[in-house]
C-alpha cells in the first residue's frame, strides 16, 4: 500500500515539474513573476546562512538551474549536484559546467544511493516539500548515511502554504508545519551507535518578508551527532520541551491564561511595563530569547520601531509566532538552543529575556554571550523564576525535575552577573 503511495506521488511530481521544467527558467525554479527580484536578495541570505563548504565535499540535492552549485564549487573540493529534472539538469551544465570539480547527476533523489560517509556538507533548496512523509523520513535517514560524522545539513522550504504566484493546474506539494520538519528531523536515526540530526536552527527567510510579506519561507541548519536518550526519555531537549511543556495544546492554554499573544506571567501589561524601561529608539536592535508566540516582539516593533528577532528553542512555540505574523511586520523568528547559537559580535542594542534562563543549568555561559552580542553601551533585560533559601519540599523538587528546570536564589543570580 505503501508503495502505491509513493509511486503517485512520484509520479503526481514528475507530471507537476514536466509542466513547470520546459524553460528551465528562474521564473520555473520559483514559480513566480517576481523571481528575478527576489532571487538577487535572497541569495546572498541562503548562503550567508550557510555553513562553510570550503574544501568540503558537497552534495546538493534538487539543484534545479544551478542557482547555487557554481557558488558552492567555487569554494568546494567537489560538488555533486542532483536533480530529476533533465531541463534543469541540461541548463546547469550551460552554466556551470566550465567548473571541473561539479559532477552532475539526473536522478530522482528517492531511488539515488551514495557510499556511506561521503560528504562533509548536503545542501538542498526546495525539495522536502515535492516528497511525501515516507519519502522524507526515508531521505533523512540516508543523508545521516551519507554525511560524516560532523556534518551539516543545510535546507529551505515552504511552509503551511503555497508562495510563489504562478498559476498551477494541480499542485500535489506538501506544505508542512515547520514543527512537523523538526520532528521528522529528530525521530531519524540511522548506524551503530545510533546517529542522527541536531537542529543548530530554523529561521525564515529575510528576503521574503520584505519583498512579498511572506513569513513562510524557512531554512534549516543541522548537524550530525551521536544519539543518546538523555532528556527523561528523548534524544533531544527540545523534542522534550515541544512533547510536554510546550505541547501546542499546552502553549494555547498558556495564552488563554495570559493574553493573546503571550505564554508568560503578566502578558501584555507586564511587557508594556519592562519594555518602557528600556528606551527604545526606531532601528535599535533587539534580541528576545525566549520569545515565545511574538506578542512583546510584535509590541516592540509597532510601538517603538525596533527591529526585533525573536529565538526560541520550542519549535511549537515558533510554528505559531510565524503562523501569525501579521502581513506588515518585520520581525523574525528562529528555532534554536541560546546555549549554541552564534551571533556576531555588537549585533544588538538590547538582549531582552522572559522567563526562559530556568531551562540553562549554565547561565554564567550565557551571560558571557550576551555581553558579547550586545553593542557597547547596549542593554540586558531578564525576569526569571527564582527560589528561595528554605528547604523545599519533595513535592516542590519533583515538580523542577519533571520540568527540567535550574532554579537559583535571587543572590545566587547576582553573584553570576557580578
Amino acid at each position: 500500500m505503501a508503495d502505491n503511495q509513493n509511486d503517485k506521488s512520484r509520479k503526481d511530481m514528475s507530471a507537476f515539474w514536466e509542466q513547470h521544467s520546459k524553460e528551465a527558467s528562474l521564473e520555473e525554479m520559483f514559480l513566480d513573476s517576481q523571481a528575478k527580484e527576489i532571487s538577487k536578495m535572497e541569495e546572498r541570505e541562503i548562503l550567508s546562512l550557510m555553513c562553510d563548504v570550503k574544501k568540503k565535499d558537497v552534495l546538493e540535492l534538487g539543484s534545479g538551474i544551478g542557482r547555487f552549485t557554481g557558488t558552492l564549487a567555487k569554494d568546494a573540493n567537489h560538488v555533486t549536484s542532483l536533480d530529476f529534472m533533465e531541463p534543469f539538469v541540461r541548463k546547469n551544465k550551460e552554466t556551470n559546467g566550465h567548473l571541473k570539480n561539479i559532477t552532475f547527476v539526473t536522478a530522482d533523489v528517492t531511488k539515488q544511493h551514495f557510499e556511506p560517509k561521503s560528504f562533509d556538507v548536503v545542501f538542498s533548496n526546495w525539495l522536502l516539500m515535492y516528497l511525501s512523509d515516507a519519502e522524507v523520513n526515508e531521505l533523512i535517514i540516508n543523508i545521516i548515511k551519507w554525511i560524516k560524522p560532523g556534518g551539516k545539513v543545510f535546507f529551505r522550504e515552504s511552509c503551511f502554504r503555497q508562495s510563489g504566484n504562478t498559476k498551477r493546474d494541480f499542485n500535489p506539494t506538501n506544505y508542512r508545519s515547520p514543527s512537523t520538519y523538526c520532528a521528522m528531523l529528530q525521530l531519524a536515526k540511522a548506524e551503530t551507535p545510533a546517529m542522527g540530526l541536531d537542529i543548530l536552527f530554523c529561521r525564515n527567510i529575510k528576503a521574503y518578508i520584505e519583498l512579498k510579506k511572506n513569513h513562510h519561507q524557512c531554512c534549516w541548519l543541522l548537524q550530525k551527532v551521536s544519539r543518546t536518550t538523555s532528556h527523561q526519555g528523548y534524544d533531544t531537549f527540545q523534542q522534550f520541551l515541544d512533547n510536554k511543556q510546550y505541547t501546542k495544546n499546552g502553549v494555547l492554554r498558556y495564552e488563554r491564561i495570559f493574553g493573546a499573544g503571550y505564554i508568560s506571567t503578566g502578558g501584555q501589561e507586564t511587557t508594556k511595563e519592562f519594555v518602557a524601561t528600556l528606551n527604545l529608539k526606531p532601528g535599535q536592535r533587539v534580541l528576545d530569547v525566549g520569545s515565545g508566540i511574538g506578542g512583546g516582539d510584535f509590541y516592540m516593533e509597532k510601538k517603538y520601531g525596533a527591529e526585533v528577532f525573536g529565538i526560541d528553542l520550542s519549535a511549537n512555540v515558533v510554528e505559531i509566532a510565524m503562523e501569525r505574523s501579521p502581513a506588515d511586520t518585520k520581525v523574525q523568528f528562529q528555532i534554536c538552543d541560546v546555549t549554541t547559537i552564534q551571533f556576531e559580535s555588537e549585533s544588538f542594542d538590547v538582549v531582552y529575556s522572559r522567563d526562559t534562563l530556568l531551562h540553562i543549568p549554565d547561565k554564567f555561559a550565557v551571560f558571557k554571550q550576551f555581553f558579547k552580542w550586545m553593542k557597547p553601551g547596549g542593554k540586558l533585560f531578564i525576569s526569571d523564576y527564582c527560589h528561595g533559601d528554605c528547604e523545599h519540599s519533595d513535592k516542590f523538587k519533583s515538580y523542577v525535575a519533571q520540568r527540567g528546570y535550574v532554579l537559583h536564589t535571587v543572590k545566587r543570580y547576582g553573584k553570576v552577573f557580578k
